[in-house]
C-alpha cells in the first residue's frame, strides 16, 4: 500500500512520455517540418507545466501550517520546474537533434539511399535512440540538482 503513495504520477508512470513528445517531434523533423517539430516542444511544455502545477499544489497542501510555508511551495515550484525543463525538454531535445543531425551528415555522404529513405533512417535512428537515453539524463538531471539548487531546500 505505501509504496502506491510514492508512485510519482508524472515521472512513475507512462504519462512520462508526454514530456518526450520534443524528442518524437526532433525524431521526425526532417519528414514534418519545424512547425510540427514546435507543437511537439508546446506538449511537452504542457506536460512540464502540469507536473510544476500538480507539485506545487501538493506541497501547499502539506505545508500548509509551517511558518515558511511559501517559500517550501515556491521551492518545490522552481525544483520541479527545473528538473523538469531539463530532464524532459531542453538535453532530450538537443540530444535526439544531434544524432539526427549526425545520422544525415554521414548518410549523405553515401550515394546508395535515395534522399525520402535517409529520412525515414534517420527518424528510426532517432526513435531508436530515446529509450536509451532517458535514464541516464534523468539520473544526471538528479545529480545535477543534487548539487546545486537542492542544497538551497528550505528546512
Amino acid at each position: 500500500m505505501a509504496e502506491s503513495k510514492n508512485v510519482d504520477l508524472y515521472r512513475d508512470t507512462p504519462i512520462r512520455y508526454l514530456g518526450y513528445a520534443n524528442e518524437v517531434g526532433e525524431a521526425f523533423r526532417s519528414i514534418i517540418g519545424t512547425k510540427w517539430v514546435n507543437v511537439s516542444y508546446g506538449i511537452a511544455t504542457l506536460y512540464v507545466l502540469a507536473d510544476t502545477t500538480h507539485k506545487s499544489v501538493e506541497s501547499y497542501k502539506v505545508n500548509v501550517n509551517e511558518v515558511n510555508h511559501k517559500t517550501k511551495v515556491a521551492y518545490t515550484a522552481v525544483d520541479t520546474l527545473t528538473w523538469q525543463l531539463l530532464a524532459s525538454v531542453a538535453i532530450p531535445g538537443f540530444t535526439i537533434n544531434r544524432i539526427c543531425a549526425l545520422s544525415s551528415f554521414l548518410l549523405k555522404k553515401t550515394e546508395y539511399l535515395p534522399k525520402n529513405t535517409r529520412k525515414w533512417v534517420v527518424t528510426v535512428l532517432g526513435l531508436t535512440a530515446i529509450p536509451f537515453i532517458i535514464k541516464p539524463i534523468d539520473k544526471l538531471v538528479d545529480l545535477t540538482l543534487d548539487q546545486s539548487l537542492r542544497k538551497l531546500k528550505p528546512q
